[in-house]
């Protein structure tokens, strides 16, 4: 069955600066991305998202429409699968699906998964991580852990496919399941504690310590200590230093020794940057660290601040607590910003994502020149 993903708009707002490079259903939460999870229902999935996107995230011109910040389970597939022409599925005020024009309306009673902010990525991935991993691993039988120096608590709870490595490593799964993903590799000295997902080639490097209900996504690197955090892929935090109850995109690097705060000094309830607002909002969580957009990097020994969200193609550097809002293309630090011009920017995407055998091309050009332009207005030094 074909379905098309839609990004409701005021989602897609709140989820930025992660949905400025993709649709909602492309972030990835649990294991897998949202539109992943389809998939593994057995949907053919495309997208319906804003122009600047279409070209790289094609629709399928399905008759029917799926909101892509739903992350599915069995009964809401099956609601979803039984929906008429001109019916509508709704729950707590937002669209799950439509199938055409829709003449009536479905009021869904069973609680359903919306991933409608930000802060919900890493606040929810632990539930996500169970959900795929009885998924993915469902009537599959792991490879097994045959390293004689790596301890194991909860062996039932931990799966590795063909191709991944564990060396002389702690993997604690009674809490949370734990999942190795294709040729990825844990390396020695490692200490991990589930939930935790590492996806396709990816590796936690030697001594790392991992708190649990943690993603990394594929092709990604982690090393020190992170805690409740999702790595979308293609990133790397492989020093040491601190990450926690963060979210990072694609092509970001995270310098040695760098430290995220996630607890505010007095205890308070976390405040974020709201692009829908214009300012901050109040998360209602105490521990929240730091969000940052694709392509966004920071130097050795940077310090962010709790609640610090950095836009898409950001570099950040030098000493001091840089500001907990940074524009897009943004360089620079807590000694002020200057604009990371495209052309110089287009340089380095291009170095980063040629060592990884991919292309920046003029498709990932065109978005990313978007993105520039349409986050211009934040970038308030440029008018003075």
């Amino acid at each position: 069955m074909q379905i098309d993903l839609f990004d409701p708009k005021d989602i897609r707002v709140n989820l930025l600066p992660f949905t400025y490079t993709r649709p909602v259903a492309e972030i990835r939460i649990g294991i897998l991305k949202v539109t992943e999870k389809w998939q593994q229902y057995g949907f053919e999935a495309g997208f319906d998202t804003v122009d600047y996107l279409s070209g790289k995230f094609e629709s399928l011109n399905s008759q029917l429409k799926v909101n892509g910040a739903l992350c599915p389970d069995a009964d809401v597939v099956e609601a979803i699968k039984a929906l008429k022409q001109g019916e509508e599925l709704i729950s707590d005020g937002h669209v799950l699906a439509s199938h055409g024009e829709v003449s009536a309306s479905i009021d869904y009673k069973k609680k359903v998964r919306l991933i409608t902010q930000s802060w919900h990525i890493f606040a929810n991935n632990k539930e996500q991580i169970e959900a795929d991993f009885i998924l993915i691993t469902a009537g599959r039988t792991s490879q097994p852990i045959d390293d004689p120096h790596t301890i194991v608590y909860g062996r039932e709870n931990v799966f590795l496919e063909e191709g991944a490595s564990i060396k002389a490593a702690i993997i604690n799964a009674e809490q949370g399941p734990v999942y190795i993903g294709r040729n990825a590799q844990v390396h020695e000295g490692a200490i991990i504690k589930g939930a935790f997902a590492l996806c396709e080639e990816s590796h936690v490097n030697m001594g790392a310590k991992v708190r649990g209900d943690t993603t990394v996504g594929p092709y990604s690197k982690i090393g020190g200590e992170v805690g409740n955090s999702v790595i979308f892929g293609y990133s790397n935090k492989g020093h040491e230093g601190y990450l926690g109850n963060s979210v990072l995109g694609e092509w970001c690097n995270i310098g040695a020794d760098t430290n995220t705060s996630n607890l505010k000094n007095n205890y308070a309830p976390v405040k974020l940057w709201s692009y829908s607002k214009g300012g901050f909002a109040n998360t209602g969580l105490q521990f929240c660290g730091l969000m940052m957009g694709d392509h966004a990097k920071c130097g050795i020994n940077t310090m962010f601040n709790t609640g610090t969200v950095v836009g898409v193609g950001a570099s950040v550097f030098g000493s001091g607590y840089p500001r907990n809002f940074i524009p897009s293309f943004s360089w620079g630090g807590a000694n002020g910003f200057i604009t990371f011009q495209p052309r110089k920017f287009t340089e380095v995407a291009k170095a980063v994502m040629d060592r990884r055998g991919m292309d920046f091309d003029e498709q990932e050009k065109a978005i990313l020149d978007k993105v520039f332009a349409e986050t211009i207005d934040y970038r308030i030094w440029d008018k003075k």
